[in-house]
């Protein structure tokens, strides 16, 4: 059994959706729970009270929880919603950065101005929170650290310039702080989830509707990777993929590759670039850091 009773969870972007199933479930086993969310729509746009449904919903099956509306791309709101979590429980434990929201356009059609606060909502937003965070979780020893990622990121998806440079950011934010934070007790991973939402329902064509989620892609269904990063026995520094029911793990690769003398051309290089682009014998590298592989 996952055991997270009593440890304080702050949960962004846990008004609905994937978020609100992560917030439901901490409760349920015993989290203490900060429920953000300010509460607009998947654009970014209107405000509503999404956060403190959720929480009333934990305290009322008998959890704790508490709920704001601050948001995750300002970083005095940021620290606030940490601060109310050491206010309200003492310390935290586990930060689960999921706000997002998305203006997806080609890019050709996106504006700097959508580009720019997509950036900011995930990545930014992702790094201020954990920012805010990270000076309790380093004193205390402890921490988990959840950083939702997306395949539009990791392997690319039409009409989402924006949200997908964030999202690949995310990995190399983990693969810096998963080196950083484990001297003390401090694990960090990303999560790319799948599932019905309000996000995934823009695409007209899947024909989702957010209310009424296919029981194979239900937001819930997300959640199990979140318990298991969060854990006590957490790895750090992984990409672990939760869609529509599927688990897995991607990764990053090198191959062999060349080595040129010094007085070298391109020519030498072109000459040799199809060992240069093989990956048939590629090799993981292992861990975050671990850049001695290279080239081995």
């Amino acid at each position: 059994m996952i055991n997270v009773k009593d440890k304080v969870v702050l949960i962004t972007g846990a008004g609905g959706g994937i978020g609100r199933e992560h917030a439901l479930e901490f409760g349920r086993r015993g989290a203490k729970v900060v429920v953000n969310d300010l509460g607009s729509n998947v654009r970014g746009d209107g405000t509503s009270d999404l956060a403190a449904d959720v929480a009333a919903e934990i305290v009322a099956h008998g959890g704790s929880a508490v709920s704001n509306n601050f948001s995750v791309a300002d970083p005095d709101q940021a620290k606030a919603m940490v601060q109310q979590a050491i206010d309200e429980f003492g310390r935290i434990d586990i930060v689960i950065n999921n706000a997002g929201i998305l203006r997806n356009r080609t890019f050709k059609n996106t504006t700097t101005d959508d580009f720019k606060l997509v950036v900011e909502v995930h990545l930014l937003g992702s790094a201020y929170v954990t920012h805010a965070a990270w000076p309790f979780m380093y004193e205390q020893n402890y921490g988990r650290i959840i950083l939702t990622s997306s395949v539009s990121g990791i392997f690319g998806q039409f009409g989402q310039s924006a949200y997908g440079a964030a999202k690949m950011g995310m990995l190399g934010l983990m693969n810096v702080l998963a080196l950083e934070g484990r001297s003390h007790g401090i694990k960090i991973n990303c999560l790319s989830p799948g599932a019905d939402t309000r996000m995934t329902a823009l695409d007209k064509e899947l024909g989702i509707d957010p209310d009424k989620p296919r029981p194979q892609s239900h937001p819930k269904l997300v959640t199990p990777i979140a318990l298991f990063l969060a854990s006590d026995d957490a790895p750090n520094g992984m990409v672990i993929h939760g869609l529509s029911g599927r688990y897995l793990r991607s990764e990053t690769f090198a191959n062999k590759g060349i080595a040129l003398d010094p007085d070298a051309l391109a020519e030498d290089l072109i000459s040799n670039i199809e060992q240069v682009l093989d990956m048939s014998s590629a090799k993981a590298l292992a861990e975050p850091g671990n850049i001695a592989l290279l080239g081995k």
